[in-house]
């Protein structure tokens, strides 16, 4: 990875979680649960490189993608061609996901595919693993819009390296670091501060 660039799952982490991606990618703290590791062995078995055709869709697995205009770099799980048209498809271990931040993470794949192929992306999918569902997402422009704002923000977090202050939400129960962050903790002393 190279140093001035942004990891596409940091737009990811950001969207979920502004506390959790900074303990991620500026304080360099990862803790292992059975989502994380449930996660880790689908994108080895995803991250076998090499490219082919299933059927008319030629596929390429494992490839690193890359924008110089928006700076960012990351390993695609698979980019597949039909009819002249790329496409970004992202695999999840779980069930379709009721936050944004899958799509806006094939977003990011596309801007780079964008940049790398010269032409415009208009769609990627996320395929869940346990519902083996492959869901269409539309690269329209809102999604563009969130992403880009997503990387400024992301930028700024790396460049300044403040902490964002932990905050409680239901993502907390499925969160590997939320025994580091304590957003409970920090939430009651911010009020008994308040009082």
């Amino acid at each position: 990875m190279e140093n001035d660039y942004i990891p596409i799952a940091a737009l990811n982490q950001y969207s979920y979680c502004p506390h959790r991606c900074w303990r991620m990618f500026c304080a360099g703290e990862f803790v292992d649960n059975q989502y994380t590791i449930e996660g880790t062995g689908l994108h080895e078995r995803v991250h076998t490189v090499g490219d082919g055709n299933q059927g008319e869709t030629y596929q390429v697995r494992a490839i690193w993608l890359k924008s110089d205009r928006y700076g960012l770099v990351g390993k695609s799980d698979l980019i597949e061609e039909m009819d002249g048209c790329w496409y970004p498809i992202e695999y999840k271990r779980g069930n379709r996901g009721e936050y944004d931040n899958d799509e806006l993470q094939v977003c990011a794949q596309a801007l780079c595919l964008e940049e790398m192929t010269g032409q415009e992306i208009r769609q990627g999918y996320i395929y869940y693993a346990h519902s083996h569902q492959r869901v269409l997402v539309e690269i329209d422009e809102p999604l563009r819009q969130m992403a880009i704002e997503t990387i400024a923000a992301v930028t700024n977090l790396l460049t300044t390296g403040k902490m964002p202050t932990p905050r409680y939400s239901p993502r907390c129960k499925g969160c590997s670091l939320v025994e580091h962050c304590l957003p409970k903790a920090v939430e009651k002393v911010g009020k008994y501060r308040e009082d």
